[in-house]
């Protein structure tokens, strides 16, 4: 996989290189590592919240236990198509640490903020994946499609958690929504 190559079906961020089973592995490798930087978020959090937001433990602790699945099934097909991990799984789970911890001492609506604004691009970016695939690899299609439903749970759940005119959703979401953005965008060119 090159560094660049042409957008796919006008997808920003997709790029492609051969036939439609190298973009299928490009995108399972990304969202492996996507996935254990959302665990590891996770785990921050729940370090944090402890102390911060101890009404929010087992909602974490619930989400993390989801994204630890969602990991080990994009392992699971990385795996089966004989392709390593992206180069940036470490990065991915250090950086998504650092966020969960910072976030986590901030309290409910900096942790809130924080998953509905990282789950608002990773669900823009599965539906751009699928959108992509079709046609080209049935395999990488059934694996994302078996996370949407929980993905889109948490951000929903989340949202509930952010009171009207709170503070750091304001803040954090532009933030958050950008790096998740290079986030994925590095791990595509990686």
């Amino acid at each position: 996989m090159g560094r660049s190559g042409p957008q796919v079906d006008g997808h920003p961020g997709v790029f492609v290189q051969g036939p439609g089973k190298e973009v299928g592995n490009r995108i399972t490798k990304v969202n492996h590592a996507g996935e254990h930087g959302a665990v590891n978020i996770y785990a921050g959090q729940i370090l944090m919240a402890r102390l911060t937001a101890p009404a929010m433990l087992a909602q974490l602790a619930e989400f993390r236990s989801h994204e630890q699945g969602h990991r080990a099934i994009f392992a699971a097909e990385l795996q089966r198509r004989g392709v390593g991990r992206c180069r940036s799984y470490w990065l991915c789970g250090a950086g998504g640490f650092a966020l969960g911890v910072v976030t986590g001492l901030l309290g409910t609506a900096a942790i809130a903020a924080t998953t509905a604004a990282v789950e608002a691009v990773v669900l823009r970016h599965l539906e751009q994946q699928l959108s992509v695939l079709e046609g080209r690899d049935p395999s990488a299609i059934a694996v994302i499609s078996s996370i949407v439903a929980e993905e889109q749970q948490h951000h929903d759940q989340s949202l509930d958690h952010i009171g009207p005119g709170a503070f750091w959703p304001r803040l954090l979401t532009p933030i958050v929504s950008v790096s998740t953005e290079a986030v994925i965008w590095a791990g595509m060119r990686l």
